[in-house]
């Protein structure tokens, strides 16, 4: 069975959600709701390349707030 998401062939789009969070996904799929393009098409490494230069931050974006918050206490 082929893993659409690990496809070095296929063209992908980079979604992030409200939390920051980055996601590869295969282009020919509707996004899912809760997410919004943050790259368009295009190839797999160049997608991953996005994520890294762009998601540096792991943590949730609601997590991020809350200890900033707790450290300025």
């Amino acid at each position: 069975m082929t893993n659409h998401f690990e496809d070095d062939d296929a063209y992908y789009l980079v979604l992030r959600n409200d939390e920051g969070q980055h996601s590869l996904w295969p282009a020919a799929s509707d996004v899912p709701v809760g997410w919004v393009i943050a790259k368009h098409a295009d190839n797999r490494a160049a997608c991953l390349e996005f994520v890294e230069q762009h998601w540096t931050d792991m943590r949730p974006k609601s997590l991020a707030v809350a200890m900033n918050d707790a450290a300025q206490q």
